[in-house]
């Protein structure tokens, strides 16, 4: 209950920081920088805001390769949330974390949207592409996306979304290792400290999850200390 009152008051937190605290929207500018990334025109973007923007993303389809299996248990389904995360980053994903029970277990066959997910073709694809951006962004304005941090609400709110993507992430690794019969604390740990690349190597090392198979487990070490 404690990790559902935290995660609303976050959620809820969040909204009045970009409504009354966050520096002004220039929607012009913002509308143009947006435009230029959906039509590839990327000549016109500063390196660090298409890296910024495509890394909200990935963080995206990171929480898509363990939250899709664990809607499937849930009383309500991820999918809505991952459709209002593309339009809202965190604030899309959030009341999902709140609304979930803690699930340890899947059952039924996997399709072939979830076996997708489940490869680890997904999770070494996601990191091969998360540090192309990274060397990419080392060619971007730092300077000035300082500056637009602190000036842009836009950017501003995008660039402390990615942080969150990469605070929560803890509160649903400990079901998925469960899931997988993974309970290893050194992983959890390593994974949890390790913002980005640790979900990212998880991904790419995780064993699969059985089909067919409904298992009742304990709560784990991760379910535990997260809430």
């Amino acid at each position: 209950m404690s990790r559902k009152i935290a995660l609303w008051l976050l959620w809820v937190g969040f909204i009045a920081y970009l409504l009354l605290f966050a520096p002004p929207l220039h929607l012009e500018e913002t509308l143009t920088l947006l435009k230029n990334i959906f039509t590839l025109n990327w000549a016109d973007v500063n390196p660090v805001l298409l890296c910024l923007f495509s890394l909200v993303g990935i963080c995206l389809f990171i929480y898509s390769g363990v939250l899709f299996f664990d809607g499937r248990m849930q009383w309500i389904p991820f999918y809505p949330f991952a459709i209002a995360s593309i339009a809202s980053g965190t604030l899309g994903l959030i009341p999902y974390l709140a609304l979930r029970e803690d699930n340890q277990q899947f059952s039924g066959h996997k399709d072939a949207f979830l076996k997708l997910l489940d490869s680890r073709f997904f999770g070494i694809a996601l990191s091969l592409s998360t540090v192309g951006l990274f060397a990419y962004a080392i060619l971007g304005d730092w300077v000035g996306f300082w500056q637009q941090f602190l000036g842009d609400r836009f950017i501003n709110g995008m660039s402390l979304a990615f942080c969150l993507f990469c605070l929560l992430f803890p509160t649903v690794l400990g079901d998925d290792m469960a899931r997988r019969h993974w309970n290893n604390p050194q992983v959890f740990w390593a994974v949890s400290l390790v913002p980005l690349f640790g979900p990212l190597v998880y991904l790419c090392l995780r064993p699969p999850i059985p089909e067919n198979v409904a298992q009742q487990r304990p709560a784990s070490f991760g379910s535990s200390r997260v809430r």
